[in-house]
């Protein structure tokens, strides 16, 4: 639910969309519509929304970057990245997990300058050619601490991205698109561990020794680069918010799009005000205690996801060669990928989150059940498959604790910051939960998996029944109160 009220309808935004029609304007001069609804509305929201979701889907793009440019270091691990580097003991678990830490620390304060600047494709453009340019430089890195200190910054680079991402396609968007929006992003991550795998696999063949340098190291400069290049195309393909998006978007389509998020302010959501400052947001978000509760849960889902940082490492477990390995890491998150769009989609169309995010999760738990119990390379990769999908659940659960945090802006900014931010420590103790010497069987990494899955469906069945008894709640008080117009509905 975006929170975009009447009040913050203004700047000159268009707001007619009979054929016939031609604008008023207001006491200062700025054409103004009377949008209402009507065939014409009807058919300009549809192109709004075609023009819309394909200037969103550089955020796929993006976002496989993001995760290549993360989790590269998992395929240079297979060829001497730390016995150059010399790691010894959980050093390599430090070097994935120091990202997360520059991740955490700055969600917060960057989704607030990014709601008081109002300009997300110069801001995430510029921040995402910083990371891919720290990527490169991770490739000269001679030692432990050169390489950590790269990470360090990479995170607090990317910080920027998902929050923000998050944030800019809940102002365009209503609750009931966000699942497959959401899912469009969040697929980015899943076609990166596919075509990741591929690319990195044919870096380390390749480019062994070219110009005195080792291949992973080629793989670091090689992905920084595209990053950097993505990052200044970003710039003039991303849109901004509606209140200040022009040049690809006609009047009539501004005006059904801030019309559209006023509705969802005043249709869906409690009444508070729209025009809330960056402090006054920070204290709302920490103020409220589904904040709290759904960082908690996300948590748990990001330590039952943490097999993705050593995916490749797993796949190495069925016996095969390097080459092989990287290949084989594709087709489980290929098969993710196609399952996130169908099942987000249907989540979008029945309008029901808990138990679509309950069977993917579900599913993922007996996968690693199989690959507990059997070292048979064919059950385990079946068991990887099953593991792969839970993404799916993930991307519905991201968008129902979107869809559950109340406006104004300022508000959800900080909150889907804050979510993501301190949940983001499951990335960082999920880095530890896959020893060396609990390989190559990982059993008692799979029991703790397991055990983190089994947590979040239990405190997501618990979030659910809490919000039936919102909604019974406010059905009895609009009953109490003699209204006949419904108000607002959490999404279960």
């Amino acid at each position: 639910m975006t929170n975009l009220g009447p009040s913050e309808i203004e700047e000159g935004a268009p707001l007619l969309l009979h054929r016939h029609s031609a604008p008023t304007e207001d006491a200062e001069g700025n054409e103004v519509y009377d949008v209402e609804d009507s065939p014409r509305r009807a058919e300009v929201e549809k192109a709004l929304l075609h023009k819309l979701d394909r200037r969103m889907s550089i955020l796929i793009l993006i976002y496989i970057l993001n995760y290549i440019d993360r989790n590269n270091a998992a395929a240079a691990r297979l060829r001497g990245f730390e016995e150059d580097l010399g790691l010894q003991g959980s050093q390599f678990a430090t070097v994935l997990s120091i990202l997360y830490i520059g991740y955490i620390t700055m969600q917060v304060p960057s989704n607030m300058f990014l709601n008081h600047m109002g300009r997300p494709s110069l801001y995430m453009g510029c921040c995402m050619a910083i990371w891919g340019l720290l990527s490169m430089a991770t490739g000269l890195a001679t030692n432990f601490y050169g390489v950590v200190v790269t990470r360090f910054f990479i995170g607090v680079s990317e910080c920027a991205f998902f929050p923000g991402a998050l944030f800019l396609i809940s102002k365009w968007y209503k609750r009931n698109e966000l699942s497959q929006r959401t899912a469009m992003l969040v697929c980015g991550s899943l076609i990166s561990s596919a075509f990741g795998s591929l690319i990195a696999s044919g870096i380390l063949d390749l480019m062994e020794g070219v110009w005195g340098y080792r291949a992973w190291r080629w793989l670091f400069f090689v992905e920084g680069g595209m990053t950097v290049i993505v990052a200044i195309i970003s710039i003039f393909v991303l849109p901004d918010f509606p209140e200040n998006s022009s040049g690809w978007i006609t009047p009539e389509e501004r005006a059904v799009a801030l019309k559209r998020m006023a509705e969802e302010a005043d249709s869906h959501g409690p009444k508070t005000s729209t025009k809330t400052g960056q402090l006054a947001g920070l204290g709302l978000a920490l103020r409220d205690g589904k904040v709290w509760y759904l960082t908690l849960l996300m948590t748990f889902m990001n330590l039952s996801l943490s097999f993705n940082a050593y995916f490749p490492t797993l796949v190495s477990t069925l016996g095969y060669g390097r080459t092989t390995t990287l290949l084989l890491c594709a087709p489980p998150w290929l098969f993710a990928t196609f399952e996130a769009f169908v099942w987000a989609r249907h989540s979008d169309r029945a309008e029901e989150r808990c138990k679509h995010m309950i069977m993917s999760v579900c599913l993922g738990i007996a996968g690693f059940m199989l690959a507990f119990w059997s070292m048979n390379a064919f059950l385990r990769y079946i068991a990887m498959f099953m593991m792969a999908q839970m993404y799916a659940g993930n991307i519905v659960f991201t968008a129902w604790a979107s869809a559950s945090v109340a406006h104004p802006p300022a508000k959800r900014a900080v909150a889907l910051a804050f979510m993501n931010s301190v949940a983001s420590f499951g990335n960082v103790f999920g880095s530890y939960e896959w020893p060396s010497e609990w390989g190559p069987t990982y059993r008692g990494s799979f029991v703790l998996t397991s055990l983190t899955a089994l947590i979040a469906i239990g405190m997501a069945l618990a979030f659910r029944h809490h919000l039936t008894r919102l909604n019974d709640e406010a059905a009895k008080k609009e009953l109490d109160d003699g209204d006949d117009t419904p108000g607002y509905r959490y999404m279960l």
